[in-house]
């Protein structure tokens, strides 16, 4: 057992590499919020992927801050912990706000692997030493800056490409790709943004040969998805809408979809994306690591739940330098030119964070210690 000695909170602010475009609109920049936890002369990171605004989901960075100072960290610093674990329990009182539980827990999990001296992955039960990458590509302003973007993603050795798209555009995009490229391991993420009338539309999205459609529809719903499903070949994925394990079990008995995508922030952390990974693998439906435009603290974790058995499918777990000038750790996660990533084999997440970049980069931060307060603000 041990407890958490003080928790660090952080805003940082980072200029995308490159803007990415999807049906919620263009991003070029993330606020992010990082957390920082102590123990035993140990510290681990956590990340908040909550955006900006509360479009892909209720939360938001804000939110997401509100809710960690006032209710998630002043119950972790006064929890005795068996380890990771144990945080969804520690966290039961406060309803939802998953992103922001997911950042706390999965801090805990890191520092629990450097307590055992074990690697994240293997603390986590992964069991594959490399792990498969694709890419996902945002929507571009011509077909051709299109084409160049995936032209140089696979010849950078990504193994999948995901197409953002929305109605409008969609179909006559899939043709050119699949006109220059008609092998290439394809799908699309639609970000909720079809609805009923458009389910003669998606169905002929058959004849690209799709690895999947993710989320076509309400980011809340099995049923309408599940009636669209039965009418595809295409495997639909669902992302948004898988909560927890119940979720995934609904979806899986309703046919909603063939595939499901696990975004270790959206379901709340490491507990409840073991338990969908899990439940997906006894019931054979392969699962796969999403993104949130992470910096590397997030995305070292993403590695490291993908090196579970049942992420059958590449991720969107692709190279720092696809998204940032400078991330905050080092080494900065590459990808080979086999489209892969090698899982960290030493204690906790494998990669070293950059004090020296995040404090360039701290516009907000809040520090709360065991039995007391303390706070400093910046800007």
């Amino acid at each position: 057992m041990f407890k958490i000695d003080a928790i660090h909170l952080r805003e940082i602010n980072m200029p995308l590499a490159h803007p990415f475009r999807t049906s919620f609109g263009l991003t070029t920049q993330r606020r992010i919020l990082l957390v920082e936890i102590e123990s035993d002369g140990l510290t681990a990171w956590g990340e908040c992927v909550a955006g900006e605004h509360p479009y892909f989901s209720e939360e938001m960075i804000d939110t997401a801050w509100t809710i960690t100072e006032h209710e998630l960290a002043p119950k972790l610093l006064g929890a005795e912990l068996k380890g990771g674990g144990s945080c969804p329990d520690v966290f039961k009182q406060v309803r939802g706000n998953r992103m922001a539980k997911a950042a706390l827990e999965n801090a805990v999990w890191d520092l629990e692997s450097q307590r055992q001296g074990v690697p994240l992955a293997q603390l986590l039960g992964g069991t594959r030493e490399k792990i498969a990458c694709g890419v996902s590509i945002g929507m571009q302003n011509s077909p051709e800056l299109l084409m160049e973007k995936i032209e140089t993603e696979l010849a950078a050795g990504y193994q999948r490409i995901k197409l953002k798209c929305q109605p409008g555009t969609d179909t006559k995009i899939f043709e050119q790709v699949r006109e220059r490229w008609p092998e290439i391991l394809l799908s699309c993420d639609a970000n909720s943004a079809y609805r009923m009338k458009d389910f003669d539309h998606i169905v002929d999205w058959d004849r690209f040969n799709l690895l999947m459609i993710e989320q076509p529809l309400w980011y809340d719903d099995f049923y309408f998805h599940s009636m669209l499903q039965k009418r595809l070949k295409t495997a639909i994925c669902l992302d948004e809408s898988i909560r927890n394990r119940r979720d995934a079990l609904a979806a899986i008995d309703m046919e909603s979809c063939r595939i499901v995508n696990i975004k270790v922030g959206r379901v709340g952390g490491f507990s409840e994306a073991i338990a969908i990974h899990n439940a997906t693998a006894e019931r054979g439906i392969p699962v796969w690591c999403g993104g949130m435009l992470e910096t590397g603290i997030g995305r070292a974790h993403n590695v490291a739940l993908s090196s579970l058995s049942n992420f059958r499918l590449p991720g969107d777990v692709s190279a720092s330098a696809r998204y940032w000038a400078e991330d905050v750790i080092e080494p900065a996660v590459t990808v080979s030119a086999e489209g892969e990533i090698v899982v960290p084999t030493t204690p906790g997440s494998g990669y070293e964070v950059r004090r020296d970049r995040i404090e360039k980069i701290t516009v907000r931060r809040r520090t709360l210690i065991a039995a007391a307060r303390t706070s400093s603000f910046i800007g």
